[in-house]
């Protein structure tokens, strides 16, 4: 069974870390929404073109669009055994027209990273990103915040939108908008909770075993009735 994998959560949550890990150990590509957006950009092509005109007027990208390239994405040969969608789908609308790309593949699994507001600005007020190579780092175990990036060894800065007041502001706009994905998706026998307040570590573990869960759910779903 393919790995089809969508990750929610607020921002701080660790979505980003995680989808890697996932990605890393069950060898399907983590697809991000801002990475194929740039690549599309990139490469030139139609949805690309259009995509670059709307940002360069300093418009979002529509529901429309976004839809259209991630389909092209997902049609990629890459995706055959499974991927990670993460920043996608962002409303509803597009999780409804998520399920219309997969139709006649296996399910979607989607694990939602909870994590209350607190911690969640805590995390982001500490995090500090490389000003070359954009490596971001969070706070070390004892709560000491980095200052030199082991990649490159760049000074690390703290983002303007990770500042307390923008971070509730954004966790604000997240509970508006996004979490009626949560109530869109929760019904399914494919959707896990994950607790996200707790080590890394420990997050990667339950992650892990909320897909296997899930995926022995679809296939006790899918298998003839005796």
């Amino acid at each position: 069974m393919a790995l089809n994998l969508v990750m929610l959560g607020p921002p701080g949550a660790g979505k980003g870390t995680q989808a890697v890990r996932v990605e890393q150990e069950r060898g399907i590509p983590q697809i991000s929404t801002g990475d194929i957006l740039r690549e599309a950009v990139k490469a030139g092509t139609d949805l690309g073109r259009q995509a670059q005109a709307v940002m360069e007027r300093g418009e979002l990208v529509s529901d429309a669009l976004i839809v259209e390239i991630v389909r092209e994405r997902l049609a990629r040969d890459d995706t055959r055994d499974g991927f990670i969608l993460d920043g996608f789908p962002r409303t509803v609308a597009q999780a409804e027209a998520l399920d219309q790309i997969l139709a006649g593949r296996d399910p979607l699994i989607v694990v939602e990273l909870s994590v209350p507001d607190q911690p969640l600005v805590q995390r982001l007020s500490r995090r500090r990103v490389c000003r070359d190579c954009g490596a971001t780092y969070g706070a070390g175990a004892g709560g000491e915040v980095p200052t030199v990036c082991t990649r490159c060894g760049a000074a690390l800065i703290a983002r303007k939108d990770d500042r307390e007041e923008v971070v509730r502001e954004r966790l604000r706009v997240y509970s508006e908008q996004t979490e009626p994905l949560v109530v869109f998706y929760r019904d399914r026998p494919s959707f896990r909770r994950v607790d996200g307040n707790q080590p890394a570590a420990a997050v990667r573990i339950a992650i892990a075993d909320a897909i296997d869960a899930a995926q022995a759910a679809m296939r006790v779903r899918s298998s003839p009735a005796v």
